[in-house]
């Protein structure tokens, strides 16, 4: 009997190990989640102050609006006008006149796709 108490002793103490591990694998897993969330917060700060600096008011408006049905689309202009504006490119604050002619830009670049029939 002691062999076979042996046995169980050790498989416990390897379980308890091995759960030990996990535990500590999935504390370090969170806190890199923490971590990344973080990093992504600060980041969203540094461009909402940035674009707040480069856009006028209308333009941040039409910006929220277009962001409810093409947020991709939005976050491409985005990260264009922070890039003008941190190269020097942007002279005063851009308009609502402005990103209408940057969105029509944008989106003539795309390709049209059309199908005739005979």
């Amino acid at each position: 009997m002691s062999d076979l108490d042996e046995i169980r002793r050790k498989r416990m103490a390897e379980l308890q190990a091995q759960q030990a591990a996990s535990q500590q694998q999935m504390q370090m897993q969170a806190q890199q989640q923490m971590q990344q969330e973080e990093a992504q917060r600060q980041f969203e700060s540094q461009k909402k102050q940035i674009l707040s600096q480069i856009l006028t008011s209308e333009a941040r408006n039409r910006l929220a609006n277009l962001r409810l049905t093409k947020p991709e689309l939005v976050q491409q202009i985005e990260i264009q006008l922070i890039q003008s504006a941190q190269a020097g490119s942007l002279r005063g604050k851009v308009t609502d006149e402005q990103l209408k002619v940057l969105l029509q830009q944008i989106a003539g670049q795309k390709r049209e796709i059309k199908i005739t029939r005979k």
